[in-house]
């Protein structure tokens, strides 16, 4: 038997050699590449990275045969770096894969991520993390992969394919842990499934509420609940075969146990900052296009331009460092450790921000569980203000006024000297323009600092900056005034109010002038606390005397100079007498 020819080429060489011919047929086949070693110096270069190879020397060709080796080398790069990502090493293969052209090759990278996450269902928590980092900086590949999800997941289940559907909604489940899908569609594909149970839809519920339920019982709880009372139902009414009872049951022991053993996002895929997080909100009832051509290679005319433009992207995502290509890489180098630094210089980490915190809010019964997991989310420092603003908005947006809020913001000034301080602000912001509000959030707002003023959790200092007077109060800024010391005196009383107000600050009873002083006591004898402004009475009635003994007390020191100089005048003339005679 012949032995195999050695072929001794340089990298150049095969550089020349690998471009197609002119009917753009390959000059060596599969199996013949040149093999290091001999007289001739020759370099090995594997099948896998020659094609990496030939664009690093052909980075400015915009041919279609140097496209389709670069969409090979792609496709290639993305499916191994999806294939090989776990628990361990996900934090090394972030930067390799967004060191990729990710936007030219969404449609191969979601692709790659539903194909591996069939193939091994247990690394599905692993790929929703990576895909979650990926949204961050590409939403559009993150919707792309949730929209072909929801798509699969509907062609499943009209064909009854139970393998799929299990698949297909774990996925989906942790995609919602991430924050990366909104939890409606969570909520939709229970209903579906639980619309008319059978064996095969039941048991793939309770495993989507296993996988998700975490999130669901810390953001919905009473929608949770309201699910596990349709499994309860199902298993009165006896709907379904003893294994699926026996499914049912395991689900509900681990509702008891508060899901532990299934957390939404294990610690060390927890990657991203919950406000930089984008979410995707897509409905079962939509008209999903999965744009299957993304798959496929196509020729792009401006394939130089948009590769720098990417290279540039590349660059704020990654930082100054460059990739080295593996070929140029001794054995003995040590790859370091690349962390993504994501800056998003945009509003959308405090929209997200100030969206988690409405969420949190409304999906609590009592104050106490709404500070509770308000203190959980990480903030940024500085970002205390913008929980302390959507405090306030949520109080002015009620048709009523609900002590509900007061006492969360009377908690959080409490726990953290921050948020003291930060309500303090919002008052002055608030006060500066209360012209801008209707009269039913003038009421909540001014009965929320009032519950804060009566209960120490806000310093009375702030009364400050109102001066009651008729030039710096307008209608509306009176309307405040008017519901703020109501409130005061209903929690307080008369008294202990009076002495709050003669304690903190005198701005409110206005003593500079008579003019003031009359107004004041006319406002809040209008409003029902005349009794308030005894000592300002007082004071008006007693005005006059005061003027005649600052008077007489300003006249005494020119009395006293004038009778000097009489004095001193007549021994002036005693003098001039005496010297006469």
């Amino acid at each position: 038997m012949a032995r195999k020819q050695r072929v001794r080429v340089t990298k150049e060489h095969e550089v020349q050699k690998y471009r197609g011919g002119d009917d753009g047929r390959r000059e060596f086949g599969d199996n013949r590449h040149p093999i290091k070693g001999g007289k001739g110096g020759g370099i090995y270069i594997p099948p896998l990275k020659l094609p990496r190879t030939i664009i690093k020397h052909n980075s400015k060709s915009s041919s279609i045969e140097y496209q389709r080796i670069a969409w090979d080398a792609l496709k290639k790069s993305i499916n191994a770096l999806v294939n090989k990502v776990n628990a361990t090493n996900i934090k090394n293969i972030i930067p390799e894969l967004f060191s990729e052209n990710l936007i030219w090759g969404r449609g191969l990278f979601c692709h790659s991520c539903i194909k591996s996450q069939m193939a091994s269902p247990l690394f599905t928590h692993v790929l929703a993390a990576l895909v979650a980092v990926v949204n961050t900086k590409l939403p559009d590949v993150g919707h792309l992969l949730l929209r072909r999800l929801v798509l699969q997941f509907k062609r499943a289940y009209s064909r009854n394919d139970k393998p799929r559907l299990l698949v297909a909604v774990k996925f989906v489940a942790h995609l919602v842990n991430h924050q990366v899908a909104h939890e409606i569609i969570a909520l939709e594909l229970l209903t579906l499934l639980l619309e008319n149970p059978t064996d095969d839809s039941v048991e793939v519920a309770v495993a989507f509420v296993t996988e998700c339920g975490s999130l669901l019982n810390h953001l919905s709880p009473r929608v949770l609940d309201a699910i596990l009372e349709r499994f309860r139902g199902i298993l009165v009414e006896g709907e379904v075969g003893y294994r699926v009872e026996i499914l049912i049951k395991g689900l509900l022991a681990i509702v008891k146990a508060k899901f532990r053993g299934y957390p939404a996002v294990h610690p060390e895929l927890d990657l991203v900052q919950l406000e930089d997080q984008l979410t995707h909100e897509l409905s079962l009832d939509d008209d999903i296009d999965p744009e299957i051509s993304l798959d496929v290679f196509k020729p792009d005319p401006n394939f130089v331009e948009n590769q720098k433009l990417y290279d540039e992207f590349k660059r704020t995502i990654l930082g100054e460092e460059e990739f080295v290509d593996e070929e140029d890489c001794s054995d003995d180098d040590v790859e370091d450790d690349l962390t993504i630094q994501i800056k998003d210089e945009t509003e959308t980490n405090i929209f997200n921000l100030r969206r988690t915190i409405y969420l949190t809010i409304m999906s609590t019964l009592d104050f106490e569980e709404a500070g509770h997991k308000l203190l959980q989310i990480k903030l940024q420092p500085g970002q205390e203000m913008e929980l302390c603003i959507m405090l306030l908005e949520c109080c002015s947006q009620e048709r009523t006024y609900r002590r509900f809020y007061a006492l969360l913001g009377q908690r959080l000034c409490m726990i953290n000297k921050v948020y003291r301080a930060n309500f303090d602000k919002c008052f002055v912001q608030h006060y500066s323009t209360i012209h801008r509000l209707e009269t039913n959030k003038l009421r909540n707002v001014a009965m929320f600092f009032a519950h804060l003023l009566a209960t120490d959790a806000l310093p009375w200092h702030v009364l400050s900056y109102i001066r009651l007077t008729e030039e710096d109060t307008t209608s509306s800024s009176r309307i405040f005034i008017k519901f703020l010391f109501q409130e005061l005196s209903e929690h307080l009383g008369i008294r202990l109010l009076n002495e709050q107000l003669n304690a903190a600050t005198e701005s409110v009873f206005r003593r500079d002038n008579p003019k003031n002083t009359r107004f004041a006591i006319n406002f809040f004898t209008s409003i029902g606390l005349g009794c308030l402004t005894e000592n300002l009475r007082a004071y008006l009635k007693n005005m006059p005397r005061l003027i005649m003994q600052d008077s007489e007390t300003t006249s005494h020191p020119t009395e006293s100079t004038s009778s000097s100089s009489d004095e001193s005048d007549n021994d002036e003339r005693r003098r001039r007498k005496r010297r006469r005679k």
